[in-house]
């Protein structure tokens, strides 16, 4: 069995078998026999080329078995695809798993054969507004660009390296740079503030990115949660998404051939089908139902939530609800209703105390109340709040209908002229195309332009995303929202609020330096 299992006699092991479809059907094997896995390799895998994938085809076209796609992953990376396609893609919540390049660490200005790397797809290079796309997609990478080699000096010069302790590897203790004597610990710090001035003058800038912009991501994900992935992009309106499909599709079949060949089938075209119907009705009834809406009138709203006495009610209830044997939940929530408000705020208050860090989770309890906020914050933005998937998220086609703002620090280069006629070409880029192509309008689109986007999450989830989110190293246009949602709930949910008690309310600053300066020391450690 070597090679195929981690050991042969012990209750826990590894599966190794090479063929993703062998592994998963040795799974699936478990809800249909007595027999432990290794016995049902012996009797009936060893020396049977293909049986995996006869298992797979029979259960998932045959009879449609849903779950068993879900034992076999893949993990693909998809490099060249624009802004736009990777948001699509990782709108999908469950069963995979993404890491994306980032606009922090690394710059986007670098050129391949002479041209900046944004998508240049046929559906646009083949109409006559091909020019006025290159010119403002040229026109955002280049300003772009040239304020970056300004930034980053002004940066450096707004926050010298002599402000910052660092560790003096002589006696573990934090001095400040000019008191340093080791020349590794004055290298390491160098490194340090080298990588931290840097991602501040990326994360001040990015707003200059075009949505068409090429980025790479890595996906991990089960064979059923790519299958529906083939379907959406297949569905899609845009050529890029299509043409993605069946690329993935390509490179799955050689890992994932018999858990996404359904996808192929009519099964999947009519998968398809339906996806293109629910949009033509949410079309339709946005257009005939909700045309005088108006437009959002803040960054940050909550829009929805209920009384914090119902609430609390429903909470305590739970907070005790598995160490209840025998009692129902709703006879709970009435018991808890009985109990005075004092002395529920003082229960969630001691919960909260057994909390020692943030990354230990709140109870489960606190998934039993929610929250809906409606957001208007620069696509940049919503880049980084989009991968938080245990909530509800829905958003809107990209545009320039709803301004920008510029970044304090381009002012104070005195380069705000340059900043407002990029973004404003671009918008008159996105007015000429949005006619006659919508879709592929939003390719044109500045990170920096404000979206338009809801949330709707539990108050566990938004602890999560609350205490990461206000972090020191964060992006301060992250930082500055998620500090808002937080006033929000504390206002309607005084007490059930004193769970989030990891967010970190102070203003901005140099915000990578402390998490630079931990990973510097950690990379001495190695």
């Amino acid at each position: 069995m070597r090679g195929h299992f981690s050991n042969h006699d012990r209750p826990v092991f590894a599966i190794t078998t090479p063929r993703q479809a062998d592994r998963g059907a040795l799974m699936s094997r478990y809800s249909r026999t007595g027999k432990s896995m290794r016995r049902v390799f012996l009797d009936e895998f060893r020396g049977k080329k293909g049986r995996g994938e006869k298992f797979y085809e029979r259960v998932l076209v045959e009879y449609g078995d849903d779950s068993v796609a879900e034992l076999g992953e893949a993990q693909i990376a998809i490099e060249g695809l624009s802004n736009i396609a990777v948001k699509s893609i990782e709108d999908r919540r469950l069963g995979l798993s993404y890491l994306e390049k980032s606009s922090r660490y690394v710059s986007w200005d670098a050129k391949e054969g002479g041209k900046y790397r944004f998508y240049r797809g046929p559906g646009i290079m083949e109409s006559r507004h091909a020019d006025t796309y290159v010119n403002a997609c040229n026109l955002s990478f280049d300003t772009y660009s040239r304020l970056l080699k300004e930034m980053i000096p002004y940066i450096k010069e707004r926050n010298p390296i002599g402000r910052y302790s660092f560790q003096d590897s002589s006696d573990g203790s934090r001095k400040l740079f000019g008191r340093l004597k080791e020349k590794d610990d004055i290298k390491s710090a160098e490194a340090a503030y080298s990588r931290s001035t840097k991602a501040k003058a990326l994360d001040v800038l990015r707003g200059l990115l075009p949505a068409s912009a090429l980025t790479n991501v890595g996906i991990t994900g089960n064979g059923r949660a790519f299958e529906y992935l083939l379907s959406v992009l297949r569905a899609s309106k845009l050529h890029e998404e299509r043409r993605l499909a069946e690329l993935i599709r390509a490179e799955l079949e050689g890992v994932l051939g018999a858990f996404v060949r359904r996808a192929d089938g009519a099964h999947g075209v009519e998968m398809q089908e339906y996806l293109q119907r629910v949009r033509r009705a949410s079309k339709w009834l946005a257009s005939n139902r909700f045309v005088n809406s108006g437009g959002p009138k803040s960054k940050v709203k909550l829009v929805e939530w209920e009384p914090e006495s119902r609430a609390m009610d429903r909470v305590v209830a739970a907070l005790a609800y598995d160490q209840a044997p025998g009692s129902p939940l709703g006879a709970m929530i009435s018991a808890a209703k009985k109990i005075p408000m004092n002395e529920k705020g003082k229960i969630i208050s001691g919960f909260a105390g057994l909390r020692r860090n943030r990354r230990h989770r709140p109870h489960r309890a606190f998934e039993m109340t929610y929250y809906t906020f409606d957001l208007l914050t620069n696509f940049g933005m919503f880049r980084d709040l989009h991968r938080h998937r245990v909530l509800t998220m829905e958003r809107q086609l990209l545009t320039t209908d709803h301004g920008y703002e510029v970044p304090r620090e381009v002012p104070d280069i005195g380069r705000e002229k340059e900043y407002t006629e990029c973004l404003d070409g671009s918008k008159s880029a996105f007015e000429k195309m949005r006619g006659r192509m919508p879709e592929e309008a939003q390719y044109v689109v500045n990170f920096g332009y404000n979206y338009p986007y809801f949330m709707r999450l539990n108050l566990r989830e938004a602890a999560h995303l609350i205490e990461l989110r206000t972090s020191p190293q964060g992006h301060e246009d992250y930082r500055r929202t998620a500090q808002d949602m937080l006033y929000m709930v504390r206002k309607k949910h005084p007490l059930l609020s004193s769970i989030i008690k990891y967010a970190d309310m102070r203003g901005r600053g140099l915000e990578r330096i402390s998490s630079e300066k931990r990973a510097e020391e950690k990379r001495k450690g190695l």
